[in-house]
């Protein structure tokens, strides 16, 4: 078995906005892996600024990856406990080398027989760029929007107010993500108000790390909180448990290049049914690539709640593809797309 990676830059069609500024590219990692004429694609999917392995060395254990390949899987683990998404990509391109072109988890879905449900995601901008893709995504028939606050409230509270006052919550799911942009004075005053308007959840209020005081809001709100970057660079399972069973969450978000690939994912997942705690799964920027791989696990999962799982057509230079958006539904076509 041989592997090999290289660099790939995406180009935003827009500059998209996110609490962590405005993006303009977005940086990844491709991982082929080759055996008996036979090719495996995986994307080490690193989000710089937020990834936990976001640190000097990436490229060289991707590197040392490739030279250790035919080394046993749980080996590999272990030494990429550290680089989530690292193990990610090559859990990717193990299992399409298993199953073949542009195949990872097979089932209903990729036999173009399912659709996974979506919630349409709202970029950071003044208000009228916002007003427009909700009219855009409402127009396209989704019943579940997510909005991007806590860079100017007033107006992403007005925003939210005039919504509610068109479409109930039968009508219309509305989530809202603060990625950490409240203090948690802040937070107690935005969590009323959201649950004044019925919005379904908040994810990550205030900035990760801060467990004592995320449990105290997670204890006393009237809204769900569901916890995101508050479960970045847990490894341990051990210290999973902890952050579940002190914390107690209505809901956790999981960004499979984020929590350490599909298996982070599967721990995560198990240890908050046992708590009863809600979860559903998010994309984070990834290429086509990585894309279509968490769309394929996010179906074998069976999570029937809008996910979160974009589009890849934030995009300009991405590549084909056989995942389809109609409306809220996303479909993979048995004929390859460019």
């Amino acid at each position: 078995m041989t592997a090999k990676y290289s660099r790939y830059l995406l180009e935003f069609k827009r500059p998209s906005g996110t609490s962590r500024g405005v993006l303009h590219e977005k940086e990844t990692f491709i991982l082929e892996i080759s055996e008996n004429e036979k090719k495996g694609v995986g994307e080490c999917a690193i989000f710089r600024g937020l990834s936990f392995d976001d640190r000097p060395g990436y490229e060289e254990k991707l590197q040392w990856l490739c030279e250790n390949i035919d080394k046993d899987s749980e080996f590999l683990k272990e030494e990429l406990k550290a680089f989530p998404s690292i193990w990610f990509g090559y859990e990717q391109a193990v299992s399409n080398l298993k199953h073949g072109e542009n195949l990872y988890f097979p089932s209903e879905f990729t036999n173009g027989k399912a659709s996974i449900i979506i919630n349409g995601l709202i970029w950071m901008g003044d208000l009228h760029y916002m007003e427009e893709q909700i009219q855009d995504k409402l127009e396209k028939g989704f019943h579940c929007i997510k909005l991007k606050i806590g860079v100017d409230w007033e107006s992403e509270h007005k925003v939210l107010q005039k919504l509610r006052q068109k479409f109930s919550k039968e009508m219309l799911e509305l989530r809202v993500d603060a990625n950490g942009g409240f203090t948690k004075e802040e937070a107690k005053i935005v969590l009323k108000q959201l649950a004044d308007l019925n919005i379904h959840s908040i994810e990550q209020p205030i900035k990760a790390g801060n467990w004592s005081e995320m449990t105290e809001l997670c204890a006393e709100t009237q809204t769900p909180i569901a916890l995101d970057e508050e479960l970045i660079g847990v490894i341990d399972f051990s210290e999973k448990k902890k952050l579940l069973e002190t914390i107690r969450p209505q809901y956790i978000i999981l960004k499979p290049a984020l929590v350490g690939g599909f298996e982070g994912c599967d721990e995560w997942i198990s240890l908050a049914e046992q708590r009863n705690i809600g979860w559903w799964i998010t994309s984070a920027l990834e290429s086509n690539i990585g894309l279509n791989a968490i769309a394929q696990y996010t179906f074998i999962k069976n999570n029937k709640i809008p996910q979160g799982l974009g589009t890849g057509g934030l995009f300009t230079n991405n590549f084909a593809t056989q995942l389809e958006l109609k409306g809220e539904e996303l479909s993979f076509i048995l004929k390859c797309k460019h």
